[in-house]
């Protein structure tokens, strides 16, 4: 593990294109394998996460050929497909790295299988809660064994799983957390269930799983927060689909083109899914200097285009709890963005942070507070809010990632912009999810 050293930059100029989306490319995995024919994914991106839920369908038995081999960041996958009904029993157990939409998301699929299935984690996501979703799927009639653990007054699950398949009922369900890996998961359970599925959302989340569906001909219908599904009927593939640019990874740079001085990228082919853009609706708000160009839909599913972003002078906001599913990953460099905005930014209802990679509230407060940011957490019955007093310098210091991709990468953000140098503990865990994410900054660099 070796220290990353961080001097300040002056400006970032140039082009970014974006390995293709995660959260899409999770759910073009696992539709593709769900349904019985050969589909061809192109811009897949080869980071961590993905590549977990790709071992994971070859250990179900579903034949998945990297064209061109993996040596590259991002490629073409050919999935053939085995229909809901055709995976197979894992001769082991099933791995799936430290990546949560690989682990929720195959517990809904696991669930309707004819055979038991054991799921490990890794250290990280071994720590994560599973109980939001193991609970309604045993409702679903799954049969689930889980670690248990007391956490504060209840008792929470956590991995190792043992899922044993049983025949599914469809169920009316309003979902507590705001989650799209929870409403994913129960969503591909639907496909299993005899009846109908309905989930109703506390808050809108992102939409990827409903717009795959739909791509695959599920018989799926939404409804503002509601979501409609009627299983037991086999996907069918369209051939080949392109995976849009990454709106989570493009964050970091539009942050930073954002808040240093002189700066002006485009970011192109970038997912444009309303249900991703909070935060360049928060950085408008911001008074950031953003426009949207060359806006299409592409498989006739995600939208995408390109995002032009200036320097600007930052104004501070509130974000509304409302607000917080819609850039939930993006929190800690919009954090960041708040430390150089003149005035105050409020974070409202931001908890969810706490059950992430790691805890984002405490590893961006420490890190930001050793920089010279005024960050106060508040807690109010059962809501903590962030509130960053901002128009302060930062200062280079000795931070930490906590293992944790998005923090890492937000604390480089955060340190090209202060004056003196940076000097962060581990970078390794950017592979997560953005392996190539130094050599892009290098290449903006100015």
């Amino acid at each position: 593990m070796k220290p990353f050293v961080l001097k300040p930059c002056g400006r970032l100029k140039g082009r970014v294109f974006p390995l293709g989306d995660k959260s899409i490319s999770h759910r073009a995995v696992i539709c593709c394998a769900l349904s019985p024919a050969k589909t061809v994914i192109r811009n897949f991106p080869f980071n961590q996460d993905c590549l977990s839920t790709v071992r994971a369908f070859k250990n179900l038995g579903v034949r998945i050929d990297v064209v061109g081999g993996i040596k590259a960041l991002a490629g073409t996958l050919a999935i053939y497909g085995r229909g809901i009904f055709g995976l197979s029993k894992p001769g082991v157990p099933i791995m799936a790295g430290d990546s949560g939409t690989t682990y929720r998301i195959l517990l809904g699929v696991l669930a309707g299988q004819k055979f038991t299935t054991r799921l490990l984690a890794g250290k990280g996501l071994s720590r994560r809660p599973m109980a939001r979703v193991t609970g309604p799927l045993r409702r679903m009639g799954a049969e689930i064994e889980a670690t248990t653990k007391r956490r504060r007054k209840e008792i929470e699950e956590y991995p190792p799983v043992q899922i044993q398949g049983r025949p599914l009922r469809g169920m009316t369900y309003r979902i507590p957390v705001a989650s799209a890996q929870v409403k994913s998961a129960l969503l591909y359970a639907g496909l299993y269930a005899t009846g109908c599925m309905r989930l109703i959302e506390p808050i809108k989340t992102r939409d990827h799983t409903e717009r795959m569906l739909k791509l695959f001909k599920a018989d799926i219908r939404t409804h503002g927060n509601q979501v409609v599904l009627r299983g037991r009927k086999e996907l069918v593939s369209p051939a080949a689909f392109y995976i849009p640019g990454d709106i989570s990874s493009a964050a970091f740079f539009i942050v930073m083109a954002a808040i240093l001085p002189g700066s002006e990228i485009v970011v192109h082919k970038v997912s444009l899914n309303p249900s991703r853009m909070g935060v360049v609706r928060v950085l408008r708000r911001m008074r950031g200097r953003i426009r949207i160009k060359n806006q299409g839909v592409i498989n006739g599913a995600e939208p995408q285009g390109d995002i032009h972003v200036q320097s600007s002078r930052l104004q501070g906001t509130t974000v509304e709890k409302e607000e917080i599913p819609a850039l939930i990953d993006e929190l800690p460099v919009l954090m960041v963005a708040a430390c150089y905005a003149q005035g105050r930014t409020i974070f409202q209802g931001v908890g969810e942070l706490r059950v992430k990679e790691t805890d984002r509230i405490r590893s961006m407060s420490e890190n930001l507070s050793k920089m010279g940011a005024s960050i106060t957490v508040l807690t109010r019955k059962r809501r903590e809010d962030i509130v960053i007093e901002g128009g302060r310098q930062l200062w280079g210091a000795r931070v930490k990632s906590f293992s944790d991709h998005r923090t890492a990468m937000s604390l480089i953000a955060a340190g090209i912009a202060a004056k003196g140098t940076t000097t962060l503990d581990d970078i390794s865990c950017i592979s997560k999810s953005f392996p190539h994410f130094i050599n892009i900054l290098n290449s903006l660099v100015k």
